[in-house]
């Protein structure tokens, strides 16, 4: 086979239905074969930086790997965001990219840069291919790298005179090894059974669970839930972890960390053992580390040996798959005949109730204006018992989406945790339509953030995605105004957007629906237009302008010092802030 071919037939043997790309010169002969055949469905982007959000959203929805195709040069460089997106939350992602021809790599050729060099840091392992019988190889490790162990992107570049070469291509092995990459998949059976025997102890436990969770699959999905019962504890999650456990279930928490809820903040600065499942202790929950769940022993899973005490000290370490680890704890659980202190975890559930009793999530309604909040609990209402996924772009609305929409069921939930990447929603929300065309996708916007890459509006429209983008329309980029307004002194340094554009026109001038809603007396109606249209839609949603998100843990700052709704007014966090002995500014 010639080297675009093989690259082509690997697709089809690692099992590759979708990719999304853009085409390009150091690309055109794998384009030329794409065009010859119906096995592999190419999906047309706008942009490359489009293309890898759009693999990632296909991704987390399915469950499988997403697939880009760029070219060289600038078309490698705008991978560089979503590549190093998918690392920080563990999405399996193969990027195939473009190179010059291998004689003129080194003399700055027309569209050269070194993507392998550019790329290390943002991906678990690349590949610059200099023969054409290793090409097949490559290709398949690639795809076994990035699905095993820990999920994440990988990338080989493929010169152009590789492409046009011939070769000998092999199909992947039945059993994909590799001697210096082989992730220890299961836990070691004393550490946990000790773990057991500390969960067993436990007066006031809390389970902590990430998106490692979700990454591991459907089985470790249900057998969190099944420990979750077995030992009463009490449940909270990372951003990326939503879904792994219902949102309606009776020991749910609500999500912890900056914008988290107060029970679950609180839950966790005062537990006295928690277990951490396929979660990496980033900054964004521990908030300060030395005032991080003091007291607390702590157990980690994770399949990644260096998340194990790299952010926070731990006592009990489990290195291993999540589903395995916890397939085995249920076990030795079960054949333990471990049983917890009923008294002790009464009083505990009862001071969470306390704190759960202070409606930490309140806000005040309006008849006159849609409060961003009202806006997510109503399309909630009006979508939840459909087959729905939820993307979101990153900002305030980021935030009340993970608040005020509950999530039952792992995989639905499509967003940028650890990268942070605005423009990251829509592309994402394509991906996952791609992936499941007769669903409901939805992406829950910012006005700033969802123009970050608009473009795709068009992707949307050419391959009839019918995609919904739910503007929390607002005029500012919300979560820097609100950094602004609380930290900064008021000081609202180029965070209000003086000339965006019609969303109802520009919706239109793509080829989609345009919907706008000002009132909150007609707020339903307008979501039910959107869910019925069979079309890519922008719903320009005008929201209370300076609504703020919470609540909220200052930066660097302890679960215990959380600020509330109530706090909410420029006064009174300022006040909050100094009375805790806290002045940020």
């Amino acid at each position: 086979m010639t080297g675009a071919e093989m690259v082509v037939q690997a697709l089809k043997d690692n099992g590759v239905t979708d990719i999304f790309g853009y085409p390009g010169g150091a690309v055109l002969p794998i384009y030329d074969e794409l065009f010859q055949q119906d096995a592999v469905r190419h999906i047309l982007v706008r942009h490359e930086q489009g293309a890898g959000h759009a693999a990632e959203g296909y991704a987390r929805s399915t469950g499988k790997v997403g697939v880009m195709l760029v070219t060289s040069g600038p078309g490698a460089t705008n991978a560089v965001t979503p590549l190093q997106d998918a690392l920080m939350d563990s999405i399996p992602l193969v990027c195939i990219s473009g190179q010059v021809p291998s004689t003129l790599i080194g003399s700055d050729a027309f569209q050269e840069c070194d993507t392998v060099g550019i790329t290390r840091p943002c991906t678990k392992h690349n590949w610059l291919v200099k023969d054409v019988n290793d090409l097949a190889r490559i290709l398949h490790e690639a795809f076994h790298v990035a699905t095993t162990g820990r999920p994440g992107p990988v990338l080989v570049d493929v010169p152009k005179d590789i492409q046009f070469a011939t070769g000998i291509y092999s199909p992947p092995p039945p059993n994909q090894t590799h001697e210096s990459y082989r992730p220890k998949l299961d836990g070691d059976p004393g550490r946990i059974r000790a773990a057991v025997e500390l969960l067993a102890s436990a007066k006031r436990p809390v389970i902590y669970s990430g998106g490692g969770v979700i990454n591991s699959g459907p089985e470790a999905v249900q057998l969190l839930r099944e420990l979750v019962a077995l030992t009463g504890a009490p449940i909270t999650s990372t951003l990326m972890g939503l879904g792994a456990y219902p949102a309606s279930g009776d020991n749910w928490l609500g999500m912890l960390g900056m914008h988290g809820t107060y029970e679950a903040n609180l839950a966790m600065h005062g537990c006295d053992v928690m277990l951490c499942v396929g979660a990496r202790f980033d900054d964004r929950i521990t908030g300060r580390l030395d005032a991080f769940s003091p007291g607390s022993k702590k157990i980690h899973i994770d399949i990644d040996p260096s998340s194990i005490n790299k952010n926070v000290r731990v006592d009990l370490g489990i290195v291993g798959d999540v589903g395995r680890v916890l397939a085995d704890m249920v076990k030795a659980w079960r054949e333990s005949d471990a049983f917890v202190d009923k008294a002790a975890l009464t009083d505990w559930w009862r001071t969470i109730d306390g704190w759960r009793a202070r409606d930490c999530l309140a806000y005040r309604p309006s008849q006159d204006v849609i409060m961003p909040q009202y806006a997510v609990q109503r399309l909630y209402e009006l979508t939840k018992g459909r087959e729905t996924y939820v993307s979101t772009e990153v900002g305030q609305h980021q935030m009340w989406a993970a608040q005020f929409y509950g999530f039952e069921a792992p995989n639905r939930w499509l967003t940028s945790g650890g990268l942070g990447t605005m423009g990251y929603g829509l592309p994402a929300t394509i991906g996952a339509q791609i992936a499941h065309p007769d669903a409901l996708c939805v992406c829950i916007a910012g006005d700033a953030s969802v123009l970050m890459n608009m473009q795709e509006m068009s992707t949307a429209v050419q391959h009839d995605a019918p995609v919904k983008i739910f503007i929390l329309n607002n005029q500012y980029m919300g979560m820097v105004r609100q950094w602004q307004q609380l930290l900064h002194g008021n000081r609202l340094s180029h965070s209000y957007t003086e000339a965006l554009p019609d969303f109802v026109k520009l919706a239109e001038a793509y080829g989609g629906v345009g919907i706008r809603c000002e009132k909150p007396g007609d707020l339903d109606g307008a979501i039910e237009e959107m869910i019925a249209v069979r079309r890519p839609v922008l719903f320009d949603c005008r929201v209370a302008n300076l609504a703020n998100c919470f609540p909220m843990i200052p930066s660097g700052k302890a679960h215990n010092e959380i600020l509330l709704p109530d706090e909410a007014t420029d006064e009174a966090v300022a006040t909050a802030i100094d009375a805790k002995g806290k002045a940020l500014v």
